[in-house]
């Protein structure tokens, strides 16, 4: 079994546990829990893997939009970010959604499965920071000489705590998955095992 299958009720626990995530930890606009990463780009990756349905993913685009709307409008957060380089973060999620369906393909409840996982997230963030970070510093309009040197430094400077961020939630997102996997009692030939 090569594809990852889930009832519609699974999908749709999945689907509003990433929600939850994303409004508890976007930017941390709303959340309480302070200490808590971002999860916005675990969870586009998540829902590439999980959930099957394709307006999934405009949903969250939405979804992130409007929370950043509703921080910036009645929050008293800085508008610093909202320029025209903030439409760049369609492809940059996207990125992380596409990564997450072409894993998905490759997903066996076997170790062997965290390689592709790997690369795939490695890969998909890796994009995502392209079009996100370097649309922001090139395009917004907030930095009066951009610079690839410049833009290497400060990808240097930012890219390893969004990574650590997204390792995070996949890490637990991965445990939770391998213990419902065995709790369901995996089939035989999906057995955690070295191939």
């Amino acid at each position: 079994m090569n594809r990852l299958t889930l009832s519609s009720n699974n999908q749709l626990l999945i689907g509003m546990v990433l929600v939850l995530l994303i409004i508890a930890t976007r930017g941390h606009h709303f959340a309480t829990l302070q200490n808590l990463p971002g999860a916005t780009w675990a969870c586009f990756f998540l829902a590439g893997v999980y959930l099957r349905p394709v307006w999934v993913l405009p949903g969250l685009f939405a979804l992130a939009g409007l929370l950043d709307y509703a921080a910036i409008t009645w929050g008293g957060v800085n508008a610093f970010c909202v320029t025209p380089a903030y439409l760049l973060l369609l492809p940059a999620y996207g990125a992380l959604w596409t990564a997450g369906r072409w894993y998905v393909g490759r997903h066996r409840f076997a170790w062997r499965t965290l390689l592709p996982l790997i690369g795939a997230a490695l890969v998909g963030a890796t994009v995502c920071e392209l079009f996100s970070s370097g649309g922001f510093y090139f395009f917004s309009g907030r930095f009066a000489e951009p610079t690839l040197t410049e833009f290497g430094v400060r990808l240097l400077r930012y890219f390893p705590a969004y990574l650590q961020s997204l390792a995070f939630y996949l890490g637990v997102a991965a445990v939770v998955h391998l213990l419902f996997g065995l709790v369901r009692g995996a089939p035989s030939s999906h057995h955690l095992d070295a191939g």
